[in-house]
């Protein structure tokens, strides 16, 4: 079945965002209902963002081929699939620990490789990235919002269960056929040694540490704020609906850009 490019992409980061919907703001929720403790939560957490970013920094940059890109997302997909079910399989800390690295890992390089994509067919056709681009902000608030209610309703096995109807659903839509097959010339990746590195903190210093204070600064929003709330007498629901609060102003930059 083909579906016209636009809306082939616009269906990926629907249902990737409202995968990242449940994931981001509940998974230390169902890490808790399994009894873990807030250190061994807190280390898994810390172990998935490494990662995130090992597989944005290693795997994302190896498809240089615009033409590969809708293969490579479908194997990524896939991959995350895999690891959201063998969530399924076990409890124990190790095998949670192996399960968050291997989902994480292929979870983080679709973001910045649907992005290339979406630059790759905007040489092609005509495509509007900010409104495509919403879709995805609009799908986490559906997703924050659902989960939120689905475990006032059914408690934290709910979370694990939508999280892995929503990773099925990604991988069936990146299976869909585009209209337009992306094409373009190859990106040429040069090999970074310690100069290049280095070249980089001296030059940009102030920025790197900006972003690290930044993103060290949401560690505990991130990690620990829906279990802080549910501890401060607010509902499932209510917290669902607190995460989606903070992405409706995105909604609204990307609708008028």
């Amino acid at each position: 079945m083909a579906l016209h490019s636009t809306r082939w992409l616009a269906l990926s980061y629907f249902t990737y965002f409202f995968s990242y919907g449940i994931f981001l703001p509940f998974w230390s929720v169902w890490l808790k209902g399994l009894g873990l403790t807030p250190e061994t939560i807190g280390l898994l957490l810390g172990v998935g963002l490494v990662a995130r970013f090992l597989g944005s920094l290693l795997i994302a940059p190896r498809v240089s081929d615009p033409s590969r890109l809708i293969s490579a997302l479908r194997v990524l997909a896939l991959l995350t699939l895999v690891f959201a079910l063998a969530f399924w399989a076990g409890t124990h800390v190790a095998w949670l620990m192996v399960v968050m690295v291997g989902f994480n890992l292929f979870f983080s390089p679709l973001v910045p490789l649907t992005d290339a994509l979406a630059n790759t067919w905007q040489k092609q056709i005509t495509l509007d990235y900010g409104r495509v681009r919403l879709w995805g902000s609009i799908a986490f608030v559906i997703g924050s919002a659902l989960t939120g209610k689905l475990v006032s309703l059914y408690d934290y096995q709910a979370i694990l269960a939508l999280l892995t109807l929503g990773v099925a659903s990604m991988l069936l839509g990146m299976l869909l056929r585009p209209s337009v097959p992306p094409q373009g010339e190859s990106r040429q990746q040069e090999s970074a040694g310690w100069p290049a590195w280095r070249t980089l903190v001296a030059q940009s210093w102030r920025f790197l540490a900006c972003v690290c204070l930044l993103q060290g600064a949401h560690a505990a929003y991130y990690g620990f704020s829906a279990i802080y709330w549910q501890g401060a007498g607010y509902s499932a629901s209510a917290v669902g609906y607190l995460w989606s609060l903070g992405v409706v102003a995105e909604v609204i930059i990307f609708a008028l850009e």
